[in-house]
């Protein structure tokens, strides 16, 4: 199996306020999207996910090599989450391409942004579009 994150990039300029914080739920859970395709004829699946992680964080969030068990595939985005719920966020996105012997048989994938400190975590299950 390989992976390789091609952009981990911060792409908000200013920090990020939700509209009714009252309504969300920390740590907000990454919102990814999943598509099979096969640059060079190597199937490989195409990850994309948006992450909001407190602006008072400046690391970019980690990404743990992912691991296949059965037809789902699973990813960690490691960030460092403080306890107490962020007056604003900054907005990451993060894009890797992951390609295995078995990578036709995954039909989900399931993301977690993973607090280093792991009291705090939340994931996301997302099919995979071909």
């Amino acid at each position: 199996m390989a992976y390789q994150v091609l952009q981990n990039t911060r792409i908000n300029t200013s920090d990020f306020i939700f509209q009714h914080p009252e309504t969300v739920t920390y740590p907000v859970k990454p919102l990814v999207s999943v598509k099979l395709y096969e640059p060079n004829g190597v199937p490989t699946l195409k990850i994309r996910a948006t992450l909001y992680i407190n602006s008072l964080d400046p690391n970019n969030p980690t990404v743990e090599e992912p691991t296949e068990l059965e037809d789902t595939l699973q990813i960690y985005f490691d960030y460092d989450f403080s306890e107490e719920t962020p007056e604003s966020c900054d907005v990451w996105y993060v894009e890797l391409d992951y390609t295995s012997d078995t990578v036709k048989n995954i039909t989900e994938v399931v993301s977690y942004l993973k607090d280093l400190d792991p009291e705090t975590s939340r994931g996301t299950k997302t099919k995979v579009d071909d």
